[in-house]
């Protein structure tokens, strides 16, 4: 890369149509991956595609090469079964989220990763972890009456509203004993943070993210509980038992990031 293009933004695509932690981690970790300032672009004029489950609105903008060249895929998924694989040809996949999405779109490959599992890396953990169990919903669940009543009940629980800022969440996070999420990135940021965590049914949500996801790791989440199950369920506080999964896609990540994309030859 030249220095006049180490110097210029990289142009990253994510969704902020609503505000989410999820998807505002995305900038936050492809700048500290790539040691440049990183900017929101429109889904036809971005250099890479990061966190999120991206890949349905990449194929439907990507049927065509464009003019400009082939934007990276670094860490997307899938929603579910894409409906073509033409678009591959006119992108370049560095590393995908997870097992089910290379294989609805034919790709063999045995290294996965979401990149939010690097968000420790720019949001350290600070503070002593405490005896909280968090509740993490997805974004369009936060104000769930039966939400609400279930944290008002006990107070052990604490709501992490996913529509505050990353920094404010992902802190959150870092400091309970446990947490339950309905946010897929509640669990991999608990993950992360070496936060046991359990997965809660994303009502009106689909499933295969999670499902792509806890692949990738080798974690065993073969169905959500309910909400109402929260209150009974097991809250264990013990390592997480797939951490030699959550080092491998780590290592995946840092190791497949371009370095065509970095400010400087060997960023990442």
């Amino acid at each position: 890369m030249s220095l006049d293009a180490a110097h210029t933004p990289l142009r990253l695509h994510w969704w902020k149509a609503q505000p989410n932690f999820g998807d505002a981690l995305s900038p936050l970790i492809l700048s500290h991956v790539s040691g440049r300032r990183v900017v929101h672009a429109p889904v036809d004029d971005a250099d890479v595609f990061g966190l999120g489950s991206l890949l349905q609105l990449v194929r439907r903008n990507f049927d065509k090469p464009r003019e400009t060249g082939k934007p990276v895929i670094w860490g997307s998924g899938l929603l579910r079964p894409p409906g073509g694989r033409g678009f591959l040809k006119n992108v370049d996949v560095a590393l995908l989220r997870g097992p089910i999405t290379a294989a609805l779109l034919g790709i063999e490959t045995d290294v996965f990763g979401d990149p939010g599992l690097l968000v420790g890396d720019v949001l350290p953990a600070e503070g002593a972890r405490t005896d909280k169990i968090g509740i993490v919903p997805h974004h369009t669940l936060a104000d769930d009456p039966k939400l609400l009543e279930l944290v008002a009940s006990d107070s052990a629980y604490v709501l992490i509203d996913p529509r505050s800022p990353a920094e404010v969440v992902c802190a959150a996070i870092a400091s309970c004993a446990h947490v339950f999420a309905s946010s897929l990135h509640g669990l991999i940021t608990a993950d992360a943070y070496g936060v046991s965590n359990t997965w809660v049914a994303p009502e009106g949500q689909g499933r295969l993210k999670f499902h792509d996801y806890a692949a990738s790791v080798g974690r065993a989440m073969r169905a959500p509980i309910a909400l109402d199950q929260i209150a009974s369920a097991p809250k264990p506080d013990a390592a997480l038992t797939y951490q030699d999964g959550i080092d491998a896609c780590r290592l995946a990540l840092v190791d497949s990031f371009p370095a065509a994309l970095c400010a400087r030859q060997g960023a990442a």
